[in-house]
């Protein structure tokens, strides 16, 4: 199914999964904030960065997160979360939790592989797993979780112009983070932001 809709859709290049695969072997560490004390514990995490072909052209899935939610209320997001010992592995964390927060079956996700880990300020080691998801498709999302979900067009999102950093105080400190401008009313930031910008990297390599 992959190779079929890579071909397909415009936006993204027919050899993705191997870009990926060279860009993890060759960038095997963990991309850490510089927020972050290094001698902080990071526990294990996967997000799904779930594309979309729409209309002829590549989206991404996003959700926002409830304003209820202790740890980055009200953020756009991946779906995914934190390593369960009854995971086998990180790609079923992003794979589980997808489920869980906005009903995606697994079985609809063909998986092309992951990408470096980011180290996260709220102390997670978050590995970011690449698929293609069945489109269309309905979505039933978690509500004490998950307030939304959307797509936004790769093409809004390769556009230098529709990024730009600002000044985030964290415990005190500033520091220069990562923003998109507004795409249907929501906006990209932070960790989201920075995985967007190194996925299109790989991508546009």
């Amino acid at each position: 199914m992959s190779d079929n809709l890579l071909n397909a859709c415009q936006g993204l290049p027919a050899d993705l999964a191997q870009r990926l695969a060279t860009h993890l072997a060759t960038n095997p560490g963990t991309i850490i904030d510089k927020r972050l004390q290094l001698t902080d514990p990071l526990h294990p995490a996967a997000v799904l960065i779930p594309l979309l072909c729409h209309q002829g052209e590549w989206h991404i899935l996003l959700t926002r997160r409830t304003e209820k939610l202790w740890s980055h209320p009200g953020q756009v997001a991946f779906p995914g979360g934190a390593w369960e010992e009854s995971d086998a592995n990180l790609v079923q964390t992003a794979l589980r939790e997808s489920f869980e927060e906005i009903s995606l079956l697994p079985e609809s996700v063909t998986v092309l592989g992951t990408m470096p880990t980011f180290g996260t300020i709220s102390h997670f080691a978050l590995t970011p797993v690449v698929g293609i998801i069945s489109w269309p498709q309905e979505f039933f999302l978690r509500p004490e979780e998950v307030a939304r979900a959307f797509t936004v067009p790769l093409s809004f999102l390769k556009d230098p112009a529709n990024r730009y950093y600002q000044d985030f105080v964290h415990e005190s400190q500033s520091h220069p983070v990562l923003y998109f401008k507004r795409y249907d009313g929501e906006l990209i930031w932070g960790i989201t932001a920075q995985v967007i910008l190194e996925f299109l990297k790989i991508i546009e390599a």
